[in-house]
């Protein structure tokens, strides 16, 4: 074993399980044995069976030892449970989520799908031919299969499970979606995050994590991202796909999780590297969260995977939520309902911003429906805004390591009017010693390093 630290023991151990080597209910040697045995300290040991306690892979049954998990054993410290508001609030921006008055009307698109005989077998292709017809058109690189599932989350899913194993290292954007760290953690991948500025991930820190750990994949939010609304440039897009060169091994995943709402066009490292980038399209933000569609393209070797596993469980999407979709897709009403819902976010995040920077809060939001704020300590302001009767996410379930001070999450898209009153309650609760000397100048941001 050459990584002997505490995540190299966990690695190497997680590989052994995922390979059967270790099977479930096997009795693992003691903490002192395998120290001995490697040369480290018992506490390093100790580190790696807590690291592999957390992902559910090994149990500890007090004196009688510790054991391989069975697969599907219960999992602790969910990130994503920690962003909503755990109590009744007048202005939840906690969430996430689009404003339901800035949809497109489905009301239209559902007449026009006339008895919706839309599938003659269990067998059918799991992607209506004229849907995917318009996908095609409307994707950054030419995919070389495409397949519908439901929604983001479970594509990333379905990809993690394609492509990652236990003990595999992952590389992720830092900070990061919390319900992407939470599936990483359910297959005991090994996340490293790397840091980014106002332009997507650092190619320089990306080459040398990968120098330094060799990873199965990297995770990108091309635009939009959540929790920092950043977007990548073309040359950022392009100098990310050139250190990624040097490393073949590597899958690109792309969660275009904003889609049409977002004011930054459509870039993908699929332009660059599409034998081995798969992007997410989702249409939840844009359409409707409960058509619950998001489209996978890229190689056929892992798309056919996640399509053909899709046909032992679900199946397929369904077939009308498709058919909705492709009408929304088609139709020139919908289309500019989704235009003027892209300008309105834009118009909502510059306001916000805008009032915020005014009172020397640090807070940045180039695209998508959220806005990242720095605060003086997150419990606090959580505190002081739920008193308010606001509701944000605690910005530490988004961050992978420590990014340099305490932040917020307020999802901005969600604001449509009264920006002075909220500014005001959101630089109160920022900077600690605005209270009744007025908020105190800031430096704003030029990344998040």
């Amino acid at each position: 074993m050459d990584d002997r630290s505490a995540r190299g023991i966990a690695a190497a151990v997680g590989r052994l399980v995922s390979a059967g080597s270790l099977p479930a209910g096997a009795r693992l040697p003691t903490v002192r044995d395998v120290a001995r045995e490697l040369g480290v300290s018992p506490t390093t040991v100790s580190e790696a069976w807590r690291s592999l306690a957390r992902a559910g892979a090994i149990q500890t049954r007090g004196r009688s030892g510790t054991f391989v998990a069975t697969p599907g054993g219960p999992r602790q410290g969910w990130r994503y449970a920690q962003m909503g508001a755990h109590a009744v609030v007048s202005h939840d921006l906690s969430t996430g989520v689009p404003d339901h008055d800035l949809l497109p009307d489905l009301t239209d698109a559902l007449k026009r799908l006339g008895d919706g005989r839309l599938t003659a077998g269990y067998l059918d292709a799991p992607v209506l031919p004229d849907l995917e017809a318009v996908l095609r058109e409307r994707w950054p690189f030419p995919p070389e299969r495409l397949t519908v599932v439901d929604g983001a989350l479970d594509a990333l899913d379905r990809v993690i499970t394609a492509v990652v194993r236990f003990g595999d290292h992952v590389i992720v954007e830092n900070p990061a979606f919390p319900p992407l760290l939470d599936l990483l953690q359910t297959v005991g991948a090994t996340v490293i995050g790397v840091p980014m500025d106002a332009h997507g991930m650092l190619p320089d820190r990306l080459h040398g994590v990968l120098t330094e750990h060799p990873a199965v994949a990297v995770f990108l939010q091309p635009r939009a991202h959540n929790p920092t609304g950043a977007s990548l440039s073309a040359d950022r897009a392009a100098a990310l796909a050139a250190v990624l060169g040097d490393f073949p091994g590597v899958t690109i995943v792309e969660d275009d999780h904003a889609g049409d709402i977002a004011t930054a066009p459509p870039l993908s490292l699929g332009r660059h590297r599409p034998e081995r980038t798969l992007h997410v399209a989702s249409f939840s933000k844009s359409h409707g969260p409960d058509l619950r569609l998001a489209a996978i393209g890229g190689p056929a070797t892992v798309v056919s995977a996640v399509a053909d596993r899709r046909h032992l469980g679900p199946g397929w999407s369904s077939r009308l939520l498709q058919a909705v979709l492709l009408d929304l897709l088609t139709d020139p009403i919908a289309a500019a309902q989704v235009a003027d819902a892209r300008e309105a976010y834009a118009a909502r995040r510059a306001a916000l911003l805008t009032r915020l920077h005014e009172r020397g809060v640090t807070a940045t939001a180039g695209d998508g429906i959220n806005l990242w704020m720095a605060v003086d300590d997150q419990q606090i302001a959580l505190v002081s805004l739920a008193a308010q009767g606001i509701a944000v996410a605690p910005g530490a379930p988004f961050c992978v390591t420590p990014i340099g001070g305490d932040h917020v999450r307020v999802t901005a898209g969600l604001v449509d009017g009264d920006f002075d009153d909220l500014a005001d309650a959101l630089a109160s609760a920022a900077i600690l010693d605005s209270r009744g000397s007025g908020p105190r100048t800031r430096q704003h941001p030029r990344g998040w390093r």
